[in-house]
């Protein structure tokens, strides 16, 4: 889970004792600091006794700290991070830092969680729930060293911290320790039997040892725990839990080819109220999965051949905690797959010379190192729809999905988008409605469980610019230069875990097309990809400094990761 899981031992316990009137002593009071209060009154009720007038100091800073849990269970952290720095000026605190900093974590500010988390921990003593806290936040940046030895702290001051044993459990399996996974995760369980959360990250363990009936097993049990139990901790979004079980049980409904159940399951999730983003985010992976699975032909046969198949895993011994035997036959998983399209001959907009051709060296170098690839030129908006569609759906049983578009591509109100050729504004056209949107494509494929890697030189110029202007002002449509940066979890949707994303030049700036039969970015991507041996980080490093070099410094190609240990594409 995305949010940090707070246990609420370090909240305030400084109740003001300062004269008041009747009703904030009889009725605001308990509503503003009492944590099951729901988080309108709460903030109502806190936001009335600050009016008042009548606290300072420490127990004005109480106050404030109370109306940013409210806000903190609205999921409004600009509010939360206000308030929580008004008590930290009025009096700091370790509940408050702690607060703050969680917020910031939510917010995707990692340094600055860690940060907080560090000025909580100097004020002292010890706390276990700030070492797990400031475990997330490390986990989050991706060091997962640090992550697990402050989860190590956390359960040396508290044994029985189910969250703390799953969380480390989470680190090691991003590691690829899926043993050492498993084992915290089991210990979690044993802890508190009753809790929903390390289920559902035991769900994704199956899925990623390929025993999908365990999966599903763990996630129908994480259901009914999450539908008995809803969770009591403030820190908590309701419903988020209960969306995030029906969401990996589908995940793992559709690696196994049981496409019925899969909607089924992705339906239930759109029909929860989301608060928070990792919710969003999940409904969003939902909405674009459900589209694909309702008009999937008919289920992946579990025996079907690849050409790219590796063995899945052998099923671990049976472990505590309700699951079903090992299943006999685990549905086969593809190792790799990519989607490669290079849309160059565009009918109403500038034509690109050199997209298709870097379709084809990308796609041919694919091929080399043992991806099932499929490759399109030219594609309309239906044919580009098709073939995105069916490789999202494939790529429910892929260990690693690319992919990689060449061609026009476009940011509109701050979302980026993929041209076809066919592309045709029209006057009262709705302009997003004729491209591909690729937030769409970010959450079709967001699943931890899977690599993604997702590779565009899409940014060559703005052939928008001329009709955006045509179409004056009234549209309410600002489409810029470039592709935009892909936000982080607090956005909702875009880069989950388990991702990288590359663009071919920095977000907002517009990348060479090139004067040979390739553009720059993609003639080094194209040479490096099948280096052996080479993590796909320090490839892209590669590609970068040698498309810096080739055009004079006006083309730094960028890329953010969020992905879970190393990962090569070619063999040692």
């Amino acid at each position: 889970m995305r949010r940090p899981l707070v246990a609420l031992a370090l909240l305030a316990a400084a109740f003001w004792s300062a004269p008041c009137s009747a009703q904030s002593r009889s009725q605001l009071g308990p509503l503003c600091t009492t944590e099951t209060t729901p988080a309108d009154q709460m903030v109502d009720a806190c936001s009335k006794i600050i009016a008042l007038k009548v606290f300072k100091g420490e127990q004005l800073a109480t106050v404030y700290f109370w109306r940013a849990v409210g806000w903190n269970k609205k999921g409004d952290y600009a509010k939360v991070i206000a308030d929580t720095t008004e008590a930290v000026r009025l009096q700091p605190s370790q509940a408050v830092y702690n607060l703050r900093g969680s917020a910031y974590y939510d917010r995707g500010d990692d340094d600055i969680a860690i940060a907080d988390f560090d000025d909580a921990l100097k004020l002292g003593p010890p706390s276990g729930i700030i070492f797990h806290n400031r475990g997330n936040a490390w986990r989050s940046k991706g060091d997962y060293a640090k992550a697990i030895a402050d989860y190590d702290m956390s359960i040396k001051a508290d044994p029985k911290s189910a969250f703390s044993y799953q969380n480390r459990g989470i680190a090691k399996e991003a590691l690829g320790d899926l043993d050492g996974a498993l084992a915290d995760i089991n210990q979690a369980i044993r802890l508190d039997p009753t809790l929903p959360q390390p289920l559902i990250n035991r769900t994704a363990i199956w899925r990623a040892r390929g025993d999908l009936d365990r999966a599903i097993a763990d996630g129908s049990e994480a259901i009914q725990l999450a539908k008995d139990k809803p969770p009591v901790n403030v820190m908590t979004p309701p419903n988020s839990v209960l969306i995030s079980a029906y969401t990996h049980r589908a995940l793992a409904y559709e690696a196994k080819g049981d496409y019925a159940h899969a909607r089924d399951d992705y339906k239930a999730t759109l029909a929860i109220v989301a608060s928070d983003a990792g919710s969003k985010a999940n409904q969003a992976t939902a909405k674009v999965r459900l589209s694909l699975v309702s008009d999937a032909a008919a289920p992946i046969p579990r025996d079907a051949p690849s050409p790219t198949t590796q063995p899945a895993a052998a099923p671990a011994p049976q472990q505590t905690g309700a699951s079903p035997a090992p299943s006999p036959a685990p549905a086969v998983r593809v190792n790799r797959m990519a989607l490669i399209i290079g849309n160059g001959t565009y009918a109403h907009v500038k034509a690109l010379p050199n997209p298709p051709n870097d379709a084809r060296a990308v796609a041919k170098s694919l091929r080399d190192i043992g991806f099932t690839v499929s490759e399109g030129v030219d594609l309309d908006r239906s044919a580009m729809q098709t073939m995105t569609r069916e490789f999202l759906r494939d790529a429910a049983r892929a260990q690693v999905a690319l992919v990689y578009y060449a061609g026009h591509g476009v940011q509109v109100d701050g979302r980026n988008y993929l041209i076809p050729v066919d592309v045709e504004l029209k006057p009262g056209a709705n302009m997003t409605e004729a491209m591909i949107d690729m937030d769409t494509i970010m959450a079709g494929l967001d699943d931890q469980v899977r690599t993604n890697i997702l590779i565009f030189d899409a940014c060559r110029n703005n052939p928008m610019a001329e009709h955006v202007a045509a179409a004056g002002t009234n549209r309410g449509i600002e489409s810029a230069s470039g592709l935009a940066a892909p936000t982080s979890r607090a956005s909702g949707v875009t880069l989950g875990a388990g991702t990288l994303i590359a663009f071919a030049t920095a977000p907002g700036q517009v990348a060479l097309d090139g004067e040979g039969a390739n553009s720059p970015f993609s003639a080094a991507l194209s040479r490096h990809l099948g280096t052996a041996g080479l993590e796909v980080q320090q490839m892209l490093t590669r590609v970068r400094a040698e498309v810096v070099s080739a055009t004079k410094n006006k083309q730094v190609p960028w890329s953010n990761s969020s992905l879970l240990g190393e990962v090569y594409l070619a063999e040692k």
